[in-house]
């Protein structure tokens, strides 16, 4: 919305809908409602549906560019993004893209997230340093969530290997947390991803980046426990947006999956609710 950050969107949304569920937009046309089944050309029509029954409930949505590349949709996610700004304003959308380079071409991805698409933030890798960041943090009051501890067991491999350069020694997901919290974050636009399957880690991330927004995938299908999700990353002044998208995607295979996904899409607003309320309670204590 015009005058307001990523950040501002966040916190009005987390209020209005009492949510802390983003929901994945992640078509794949192969798991369409059978009526839908296989037709490409009809992603746009169904992701708008699932937005249409869910955007009252939601503190974001998150296309996954991936998702429509593969398809030859883009098109259909510009009349997306579109629809999302017509009907949903003040819900905040998150370009799930895990870009990841520098100089012109990272200003060029940059270009596609926030002129083309019109997103509010995108994910990023940051791996190739803060040269890869810069270019998206131009775009003031847009958001950039930075790959950190993700879900996947793979992640192991490279985010958990230990920097004996640096002081203390700290794990290579625990300098990007700092990274992100600090020296990075010129102008509070950086959040981090962290995936719910770890909630040990998503204590981690928070205690060393304390006032940052986490995107927190793997909730729903992936396994990932809602209450110990929450309890580790929530807090009263730090947003975290926790995704779910095949649960409530493809909650039915019938001409009433719009609706079917409403209900999926409430039930885990109300597990996450719950949680919020538990920890904002131990939080006071």
């Amino acid at each position: 919305m015009p005058g307001m950050t990523f950040l501002d969107m966040l916190r009005s949304a987390e209020r209005r809908n009492g949510s802390l569920l983003c929901v994945g937009l992640d078509p794949d046309p192969a798991r369409f409602p059978t009526h839908l089944r296989g037709e490409t050309s009809k992603i746009y029509d169904f992701c708008a549906a699932i937005v249409d029954a869910t955007l009252d409930l939601v503190i974001a949505f998150k296309p996954q560019i991936a998702y429509f590349a593969a398809h030859r949709a883009e098109d259909q996610l510009e009349r997306l993004m579109e629809h999302l700004r017509r009907n949903a304003p003040k819900v905040p959308v998150i370009l799930d893209a895990k870009r990841g380079d520098i100089g012109n071409t990272a200003g060029q991805y940059a270009r596609e997230a926030f002129e083309r698409y019109g997103a509010d933030a995108v994910t990023l890798s940051p791996f190739m340093g803060l040269d890869s960041i810069q270019p998206y943090l131009q775009y003031e009051g847009k958001g950039a969530f930075l790959l950190c501890r993700t879900s996947n067991p793979g992640g192991d491999e490279l985010q958990n290997q230990r920097l004996s350069s640096l002081p203390g020694e700290p794990l290579l997901y625990e300098h990007v947390a700092r990274l992100a919290q600090g020296p990075w974050n010129l102008n509070g636009q950086l959040g981090l991803v962290v995936g719910a399957t770890y909630p040990g880690e998503i204590a981690r991330v928070r205690a060393l980046a304390p006032t940052v927004p986490l995107l927190i995938p793997g909730v729903g299908a992936q396994g990932g426990d809602a209450a110990a999700t929450v309890k580790a990353g929530w807090r009263a002044d730090a947003p975290i947006v926790v995704n779910s998208s095949r649960a409530i995607l493809y909650a039915s295979s019938g001409e009433g999956f719009a609706a079917a996904a409403r209900r999926e899409a409430l039930k885990t607003r109300e597990l996450l609710h719950v949680a919020r309320k538990k920890t904002q309670t131990l939080l006071v204590k």
